[in-house]
């Protein structure tokens, strides 16, 4: 099968990472032929004149269409491309020059309809960019679920760096509306419909994530609130492990509370894994300040996943609450 790759990617208000992301396509160690399909997502800050400024480096499609979510961009931008198979990535990613090579060499050797790859932080981002890439890859904090080698099939590709088939994307029609969420709902769903994903190990893309502690709180928090929701939507693919943030409050709330009034040994465990986290990324980072910064990271993410995880359990799974209705924030219209 001849493979013909368009990229697709949904922008808001995004110029300068759209300029950043162009630029990485004009460095890539590859003679294989693709198409960029930009879809500007109502946005304010239009990114139309820098896709004009790399017309004569790149090929590039670009749509103005009002605004309807990152999955609705997605999808329309598949509707329109040329090509047989998509590679999704968010507006602030940046590629590895191996990037396009390494993903055409793995799917013409062992072809799958969807794939994912893994983010990482570049040298040059900022010391919170790496803290929260770090929480948000690491073994020790996630379970390597947004990609590790030992994850290699039926994997579900997030959509900053994810791969599909048209043939897949026609079978399911793509996207929901829902957001965050609509990746692994996809991922799911084409597991269902009987087509494999899989892990691309190296095909890696620097992930900018240009944000604040309180947008990273927003973030997982949302996470938190949409999983009870996929779960109700495939009962068969709840796992125990997405309680472990909401255990984690737990633990972290009951060892602090003991140590202070019972006694200080119960910090232990909890200090040990703190320990462990602030080593690693120190380490992997080369950074005592990205591993002092990670481990706040750290308990941002699992109390706002966990807290929110709790509550949309109670509603969605006990109360039997309709999802849209209880969380319309989480959804396009």
């Amino acid at each position: 099968m001849q493979l013909n790759f368009s990229f697709i990617i949904p922008v808001y208000n995004r110029p300068q990472e759209t300029k950043e992301l162009l630029k990485s396509f004009t460095e890539l160690n590859s003679n294989i032929e693709y198409e960029i399909v930009i879809i500007e997502d109502g946005s304010t800050l239009s990114s139309e004149e820098i896709c004009k400024s790399f017309s004569s480096q790149l090929n590039i499609s670009y749509y103005f269409k009002e605004n309807s979510g990152p999955g609705a961009s997605r999808n329309y931008g598949m509707l329109r491309a040329k090509g047989n198979y998509y590679i999704i990535l968010d507006s602030d990613c940046i590629l590895p020059s191996h990037y396009l090579n390494t993903i055409s060499s793995f799917l013409n050797y062992n072809y799958y309809d969807c794939f994912g790859g893994a983010d990482a932080a570049h040298s040059n981002f900022s010391t919170l960019q790496k803290a929260i890439n770090y929480v948000m890859t690491s073994f020790y904090t996630t379970g390597g679920i947004r990609g590790s080698e030992k994850s290699v099939s039926n994997f579900e590709p997030r959509s900053f760096n994810m791969g599909i088939s048209k043939e897949a994307f026609n079978a399911t029609n793509g996207f929901a509306k829902i957001h965050p969420g609509e990746d692994p709902d996809l991922s799911i769903r084409l597991l269902k419909s009987g087509f494999k994903t899989t892990f691309i190990p190296n095909a890696y893309v620097y992930h900018k994530r240009r944000i604040s502690w309180a947008k990273f709180y927003m973030q997982v928090k949302k996470f938190g609130l949409v999983r009870p929701i996929l779960n109700s939507w495939h009962p068969s693919m709840a796992k125990i492990t997405y309680w472990f943030p909401t255990v984690f409050v737990l633990f972290s709330s009951v060892s602090i509370s003991l140590s202070i009034f019972v006694n200080v040994f119960f910090i232990f465990p909890l200090g040990l894994y703190l320990c462990l986290i602030f080593l690693d990324s120190s380490i992997k980072n080369k950074s005592l300040y990205v591993g002092l910064l990670s481990v706040l990271a750290l308990f941002i993410q699992y109390f706002g996943y966990g807290l929110a995880f709790f509550k949309s359990t109670i509603y969605i799974n006990i109360l039997k609450r309709d999802a849209e209705k209880q969380f319309p924030h989480l959804f396009f219209k």
